[in-house]
């Protein structure tokens, strides 16, 4: 249910909006980087909000706010509602309700916590998939108001029940142990309970933040332009709209793997492998052609994408512990949805320059091959440590 607010749902907006609001590419790419750096800037503040007040309390309020937003914005008329629709759909959707169903499953899973999070990834994965090609026909038969009417309503009558009726914040609530089992014994891999001021102090928490940044930034550009993307290379706008189908199995493919072996695994190899196949999609787009190539194309970005969103959820526990989960996964959030800000724009903008999408695509390609250098070099255990007295 956070798909309303997921770009690759957004993106079946545009070109309507374009078209009978009157506003440029460029302005509309703009209103998505402001509405989006908005609602990040609230993620932390929601996140520390979820460790005080319970997942179970703060998805009901997520669902009632995201709802009436999307309600809302079936009778926008201008840039500016526009925009504030952007802030909360963006905040609510696509930022604070999947973290709190990811931090939900952290709190009940821990020998298998990757695995857990590699399943609700996947299934999440697998329903935002359809909205692009469900959006699709709705807004080309009843049009754009009335899809963003339909998406507010659904919102309301899954997010509000499932929270009331389907949450419980942690397996304490209900007389039950994580995993059912004893857990006395400390893991060796855990940095327990680090507080949020500590968290941001250690090498590797910059790490998955510039992981999940670099992700946000280029896939979102990608998926926002993505039909005039791919039809600028030769398919159809209905086969370039089609391209998330391969780009969502893709995605839970990789997600469903990762979540597998990240419990196992050390993030050296996870997060280079994700950045390593990141650039390779990229620099595919740029050569994109119709027919197999752009299934290749659609299955690279969605594996690559898939795989940074498990191997974050899972290693941010594993390395920092529960007690400050929420606020420390709020502020790496708040990273990755402000990064997905400026990719649309920056694409629009050389797309602008040069009338086409190559040169931002190679030049894009080279973030995600610094980030995978940096998670190999960075020190893993990087947690601050009081200095001994002598």
């Amino acid at each position: 249910m956070t798909a309303p607010g997921q770009t690759v749902a957004v993106s079946a907006f545009v070109d309507p909006l374009i078209a009978d609001l009157g506003i440029s590419r460029s302005a509309i790419s703009t209103a998505y980087l402001v509405g989006t750096l908005t609602g990040a800037a609230a993620l932390p503040a929601i996140g520390r909000m979820i460790d005080r007040h319970g997942v179970r309390r703060c998805m009901l309020v997520i669902g009632a706010v995201f709802g009436a937003v999307l309600v809302s914005l079936s009778v926008v008329s201008g840039i500016v509602g526009l925009t504030a629709g952007f802030v909360g759909i963006r905040m609510a959707g696509q930022g604070a309700l999947s973290l709190a169903a990811t931090t939900v499953t952290a709190h009940w899973f821990r020998r298998r916590r990757g695995l857990a999070m590699g399943v609700v990834s996947a299934v999440g994965a697998a329903g935002i998939s359809l909205a692009p090609l469900l959006l699709e026909r709705l807004i080309a038969h009843e049009g754009w108001r009335t899809a963003w009417l339909v998406e507010g309503l659904l919102v309301w009558a899954v997010v509000i029940p499932v929270a009331l009726f389907g949450i419980r914040n942690r397996p304490e609530d209900v007389g039950q142990r994580v995993d059912g089992g004893d857990h006395s014994r400390p893991d060796a891999d855990v940095l327990a309970d680090l507080t949020h001021r500590t968290a941001l102090r250690t090498p590797y928490f910059w790490v998955l933040a510039g992981s999940v940044a670099a992700s946000g930034l280029l896939t979102t550009a990608v998926a926002f332009h993505q039909i005039s993307l791919l039809t600028e290379r030769g398919l159809s706008a209905a086969a370039a709209a089609a391209n998330f189908l391969p780009q969502t199995v893709a995605g839970i493919a990789a997600t469903l793997l990762v979540g597998a072996v990240i419990d196992r695994a050390s993030p050296r190899v996870v997060l280079p492998a994700a950045m390593l196949g990141l650039a390779v999609a990229l620099l595919w787009a740029t050569q994109v052609e119709p027919g197999w190539s752009a299934l290749g194309f659609g299955m690279a970005m969605g594996a690559a994408s898939g795989a940074i969103r498990t191997a974050e959820a899972a290693l941010t526990p594993r390395l920092f512990g529960l007690g400050h989960l929420g606020a420390i996964r709020g502020t790496i959030t708040a990273v990755n949805v402000g990064s997905t800000a400026f990719g649309p724009v920056l694409f629009a903008v050389g797309f602008d320059l040069t009338g086409s999408y190559t040169q931002a695509l190679s030049i894009g390609a080279v973030l995600p091959l610094a980030v995978g250098v940096t998670a190999i070099l960075a020190p893993l255990r990087g947690s601050p440590r009081p200095s001994r007295r002598r």
